[in-house]
């Protein structure tokens, strides 16, 4: 294998948004080679592979393809060189057939009009080698689950003919059995010559699938190392930058009463079997990597996604309540500020005062019928006012405004309802320094006031700073909880990458809990 001729030749790249996100990273792939690219969040693995793919630029450094100058200006000019990428972020089409996504930029034609029966056929074709074959090629994308919208993604990426390929976090919505599956086809392309980028946080699939392991920490590429002859342990002592540290926990909760219990909450495999809970004036962080749970765990607590199993408390006393759908969260005193602000939160087309006052549209109606226009308008400036919203007026459309603004919007929404718990999902990604201390701002208010708050941020340093406990979700289980006296960036780390090292990393999963507080024994 080291004397296989190089795919792709990476030589001091460097790429910087408000900060370094590259800096001066080597890297290459050899014929017939998994390559696994792994790092925590925001160490810079996703934004290498952009660059390779086309759909970001780099500033300086240079990359060769195949023994020549690669720097494509985008998608489909790496393609035409020979790239295929599966993105983290599925980039379907979802009013387009299977067969249509699959075949988009290659779509077979008959005199001038696209021939359907051969794309059928290649669509067929395509899908029985990623073991769909009994899906139908003409359903709607968007009529998919997340797990087999993956696969198509995949399939599209194997029916090309590409010298290197992307896998970007590929295994985060399949099954067991699809996981063979696609490792089986990963080796069918590495015996043809294929090079493999593969970028994942699962240490168990990179030992038994790659052949050299590149850890990136902060930007920088820090390790280059045989899989083989690496535990998971010393890849994630890489990644943190040192060996996890325990921290000693000293008490030091919140004093309120509790107003959130959860207590065994499943949903697949992506929320298996959490419990936790949140005191009244108490700020609770969900801390762990992409595809940890934290996001599917806050939607299947709210009803946004049903549960399968467990149980939720809320009150004073606490009381058991039956969450089937986002209505009886509602009711039950919850709200939830979701991460997509755009497809999940607002009317885009509609005016800020509208989204403001969505959620008690009943309080400012005459009768059954009217709405009292003054009442509404009297609410929205006053939500506006005290959350510090910039608008032209409050009739402006919601998609008009800025993302801290619409973040603003959305948070209006709920304040207004007065809920006694808010679930906030990545309530910063997207919006500015300012916009988010302001947003800081108003968490922290909430908690004075005696709200309980969970917030699920990716970016630990911001849970860190803003939290009085942090929970780890990793594989979708609750790994380990921190007191704030407790806190230590490495531990939470270690905690975050337990869940996927697999039987190797079941010592590092017992460690990492120690200087945890109690709700880290939990399930």
């Amino acid at each position: 294998m080291d004397t296989a001729p190089l795919v792709l030749s990476v030589r001091g790249l460097c790429k910087r948004y408000a900060a370094p996100v590259l800096v001066d990273v080597d890297f290459d792939v050899r014929r017939g080679e998994v390559h696994a690219l792994v790092g925590a969040n925001g160490a810079g693995k996703s934004t290498l592979a952009r660059i390779v793919c086309g759909l970001v630029q780099a500033e300086r450094g240079r990359m060769e393809l195949r023994g020549r100058p690669h720097a494509p200006w985008g998608k489909a000019a790496a393609e035409r060189a020979g790239v295929a990428m599966v993105m983290q972020e599925l980039n379907l089409l979802p009013t387009l057939s299977v067969a249509e996504n699959l075949l988009l930029n290659r779509l077979p034609r008959r005199w001038g009009l696209i021939d359907f029966r051969r794309l059928r056929r290649d669509a067929c074709t395509a899908l029985a080698a990623v073991g769909l074959d009994t899906l139908d090629p003409a359903v709607r994308v968007d009529r998919l689950g997340v797990g087999h919208q993956q696969l198509v993604e995949i399939a599209a990426a194997l029916a090309q003919d590409c010298a290197l390929l992307i896998l970007d976090e590929p295994t985060a919505a399949l099954t067991d059995p699809q996981i063979d599956l696609l490792f089986h086809h990963v080796r069918r392309l590495t015996a043809a010559g294929v090079g493999i980028v593969y970028i994942s946080h699962r240490m168990d699939e990179i030992r038994r699938i790659a052949d050299r392991v590149t850890v990136l920490r902060d930007g920088r590429v820090v390790a280059v190392r045989p899989a083989a002859e690496t535990t998971p342990g010393e890849l994630v002592a890489l990644m943190i930058g040192r060996r996890a540290a325990a921290a000693a926990a000293q008490g030091g909760t919140v004093g309120g009463a509790v107003a959130l219990r959860v207590e065994g909450l499943c949903r697949g495999k992506e929320v298996r079997d959490v419990s936790f809970e949140v005191r009244r004036g108490e700020i609770l962080g969900l801390a762990g990597l992409v595809g940890s749970g934290r996001t599917e765990t806050l939607r299947a607590l709210f009803g946004a996604d049903r549960p399968q199993a467990g149980r939720v408390l809320v009150g004073n006393p606490l009381r058991p309540v039956r969450i089937r759908a986002p209505r009886h969260a509602v009711r039950a005193g919850m709200a939830l500020i979701p991460e997509d602000r755009k497809q999940q939160g607002l009317l885009l087309a509609q005016s800020l005062r509208s989204n403001i006052t969505l959620g008690r549209l009943g309080t400012l109606a005459h009768g059954a019928q009217w709405i009292d226009t003054p009442r509404e308008r009297a609410a929205a400036a006053e939500m506006m006012r005290m959350l510090g919203i910039r608008a032209a007026s409050m009739e402006q459309p919601v998609a008009e405004l800025s993302g801290g603004n619409q973040q603003r919007a959305v948070m209006a929404r709920w304040l207004y309802r007065d809920a006694d718990i808010y679930l906030f999902d990545e309530p910063t990604r997207g919006i500015d320094v300012a916009a988010k201390e302001s947003v800081y701002h108003l968490l922290r208010r909430l908690a004075a006031g005696g709200k309980a708050i969970v917030v699920a941020s990716s970016e630990l340093e911001e849970l860190l700073n803003l939290c009085d406990r942090i929970a780890v979700l990793s594989a979708g289980r609750l790994a380990a909880t921190f007191e704030r006296n407790a806190f230590s960036q490495e531990a939470i780390m270690a905690a975050a990458f337990s869940g996927y090292l697999g039987r190797s990393g079941a010592r590092g999963r017992k460690d990492v809990s120690q200087g945890a507080s109690p709700a880290a024994s939990q399930p």
